[in-house]
């Protein structure tokens, strides 16, 4: 029997009250299966926004299925939807989110406050994660005291902390010149090889091409997927 994929979009609907109705997404279907690195890829105003919050539980859709790791998200009640979300999906945004007053070990250990983990237990994970993602040498500095490159990592270590089943990273160097722009596409190339699904959401083309797989999204619907025409040659 096939494993389930990481994450599953059918026939999905997003519209929003108005007269008429805003649709955001249109019959949006996607896979992502585990160990896939794939680009989400549209200019502002095509729906990426709506999709990222859709496939991470953030918003529920209209019409059409989200399963994550093969649970029907339809059929779990919104604090079950939440325990999904915190256990199975790790986000990184663009914006970092991080808190100053707290060193990088201690903002990453936030990730497992939620899942009953023990202090001791979440600062040694978060320590092990901390340097998979090369920062080792800056577990007791605050984000402050970082280039803006070792805040995103930081931000990529909270995010991978608690082993989700994908992470979501919605424009992950929008924030960051070239050189930690190339540095934490290397990081997050590094991390797919490891195995770590990851989906980066993006305007950015030159990025989206680097990748695996490429799933362009205009006007609400999926313009192309890489995936379904390679699959047609």
């Amino acid at each position: 029997m096939s494993r389930a994929a990481a994450l599953e979009m059918r026939n999905v609907v997003k519209e929003y009250p108005g007269f008429p109705p805003v649709r955001a997404l249109d019959d949006v279907s996607v896979r992502i299966d585990h160990g896939e690195l794939i680009a989400v890829v549209g200019p502002s105003g095509s729906g990426k926004s709506t999709l990222l919050n859709v496939m991470g539980t953030l918003d529920r859709p209209t019409k059409g299925v989200v399963s994550i790791d093969g649970n029907d998200t339809a059929t779990l009640s919104d604090k079950q939807v939440a325990g999904v979300r915190a256990r199975r999906i790790g986000f990184v945004f663009q914006q970092f989110f991080l808190l100053d007053g707290m060193s990088a070990i201690d903002n990453v250990a936030n990730g497992l406050i939620y899942q009953g983990v023990g202090l001791n237990e979440r600062r040694e994970r978060s320590a092990e994660t901390l340097k998979r993602v090369g920062l080792g040498h800056r577990l007791t500095h605050p984000p402050s005291h970082m280039s803006g490159g070792e805040r995103q990592r930081v931000a990529v270590a909270r995010a991978l902390v608690h082993e989700p089943a994908f992470v979501l990273a919605d424009e992950p160097t929008g924030n960051l010149d070239s050189k930690s722009t190339g540095a934490v596409m290397d990081l997050i190339a590094g991390l797919h090889e490891e195995g770590t699904t990851i989906a980066v959401i993006t305007h950015d083309t030159k990025i989206a091409a680097s990748l695996p797989r490429q799933v362009t999204v205009f006007d609400g619907r999926i313009e192309s997927d890489t995936a379904l025409q390679s699959s047609y040659t």
